[in-house]
């Protein structure tokens, strides 16, 4: 690799910096690697960095040690889903490392960052994306690491730096892999800094963030309490909420494709994605065959008993309220049997129940992998149910059809960020499917499947008065 004599001399000034006098805490000020004891610290050196990183990087800087994340993150892929498994106690192991793949290659850097042009009489127009600055970002326990690289690549290919406040079940992994991309960024001469994290996340360093005249956005990738939260701090947010996506099945659909592709997505990492199949409305006339055709996909079919049983098991009830029980969010389908009394069936990837449109399993947002089927009357029964089960928040929804009105109808109705058609919702994300990844799905504050457009404003620059006109 070749090494500018600019770039050397920022090295110097990054290695000269870090021998300065200690902070308060029980780490220097500068920080072990990215990670600081103090919250405040960890935004004054992304505030350092992200100034040097505008003035001094071009954007080909930018590429190319994003270049180097994605080498280093792909190297880690299988040493972070094993390590995330392994602390969470949620997920699967494979898929982990197949979204771990998909954000790392599908991610996109610099490349969408368009510059637009306007040359006329009165002179030239330009605009162009520039950076918020310093962005405060909460990551899930869910999708920790993932959404870690995913965040680095989209926030400094925005000439951002990034203060990541992680969900803390996930926090010795987060700081391991943040550490790793740290270094990756400064061994191929960026700034030290550019990404950094307090390394106990809690409450009070969320609001450390939000308060900061050194933050300039906050980005919450995870539920809606924490996405509404930052919403009332006051500061421009970017919030990727919670979504209980439904899939419709209509008299049309072509059932071994929907059986096939509903399978494969609400089983993915033991449904943890907030983007995954939740619940089914299927018209009654092949409801039974689309349940059957999933048994033969791999799903277990839970008997009316077992439902019920079941029930009691994941989900808590509270003055006639059902939430759900935190230690079984991500857990294997094989725990849920043995915990029926079923044995021999520890591989089984799926559970799936026959239940009526108001069961908690369909309204109540599970993260676990079973999956409710409901009958419906017709396909205007199967949408109004679908409305209801989505809940208004905008996410994903899926429907398995040959009936493009029907199709068209639903998706008016459900108006949900992401809309997939006869697949998997998981291909509405780019795992499997066309467009680019992201961890960060903004429905609530509009922007979308994010990427490093997401995380940059608008910025003109007018030459007036036919400068530079040649014609």
């Amino acid at each position: 690799m070749d090494i500018t004599a600019n770039e050397v001399a920022r090295i110097v000034r990054h290695v000269l910096a870090g021998m300065e006098e200690p902070g308060t805490g029980n780490m220097p000020a500068q920080g072990d690697r990215g990670v600081f004891a103090r919250c405040e610290d960890a935004i004054d050196a992304a505030y350092a960095a992200q100034k040097d990183w505008y003035m001094n990087y071009r954007l080909q800087d930018r590429e190319r040690i994003i270049g180097a994340i994605r080498a280093v993150s792909l190297a880690h892929a299988e040493d972070f889903a094993r390590r995330v498994r392994d602390e969470t106690g949620m997920g699967r192991f494979e898929d982990k490392v197949a979204k771990h793949i998909a954000v790392i290659n599908g991610t996109p850097g610099t490349e969408c960052l368009k510059t637009d042009a306007v040359s006329g009489d009165a002179g030239l127009m330009l605009e162009e994306r520039g950076p918020y600055g310093v962005i405060g970002a909460i990551t899930p326990s869910t999708n920790p690491t993932e959404t870690i690289i995913n965040n680095t690549i989209s926030m400094i290919a925005g000439g951002n730096a990034v203060v990541f406040n992680v969900h803390p079940g996930a926090k010795r992994t987060c700081a391991y892999a943040l550490q790793i991309l740290h270094d990756t960024i400064v061994e191929n001469g960026g700034p030290a800094g550019l990404i950094t994290m307090t390394a106990e996340p809690a409450m009070e360093t969320v609001d450390i963030l939000t308060s900061s005249p050194k933050i300039r956005l906050m980005v919450g990738t995870g539920g809606m309490p924490m996405v509404n939260a930052l919403l009332r701090s006051g500061k421009k947010t970017i919030g990727a909420g919670a979504g209980n996506p439904p899939v419709v099945v209509d008299e049309t659909a072509d059932i071994a494709l929907a059986a096939k592709e509903i399978f494969r997505g609400a089983s993915f990492d033991n449904n943890l994605l907030c983007l995954a199949e939740k619940e089914v409305f299927a018209v009654e006339s092949v409801a039974r065959e689309l349940v059957a055709a999933m048994a033969r996909e791999g799903a277990y079919v839970l008997s009316a008993a077992q439902t019920k049983a079941l029930l009691d098991i994941v989900f808590l009830q509270r003055d006639g309220a059902y939430s759900v029980n935190k230690k079984w969010v991500g857990k294997d389908a094989g725990l849920m049997l043995e915990q029926l009394g079923v044995s021999g069936k520890r591989d089984t990837r799926l559970l799936v129940c026959e239940v009526p449109h108001d069961h908690p399993f369909v309204l109540v947002e599970q993260l676990m992998p079973i999956l409710p089927v409901v009958s419906c009357r017709d396909f205007k029964e199967a949408a109004g149910y679908a409305l209801i089960a989505e809940s208004g928040n905008r996410h994903t929804a899926s429907m398995f059809s040959k009936n493009v009105d029907n199709m068209t109808y639903f998706a008016k109705q459900i108006e949900t960020t992401i809309f997939v058609k006869n697949g998997a919702t998981l291909k509405g994300v780019g795992i499997g499917g066309e467009g680019h990844a992201t961890m960060t799905i903004a429905g609530p504050t509009g922007e979308g499947l994010t990427c490093a457009k997401s995380f940059t404003r608008f910025r003109r620059c007018q030459l007036a008065d036919g400068g530079l006109r040649i014609v």
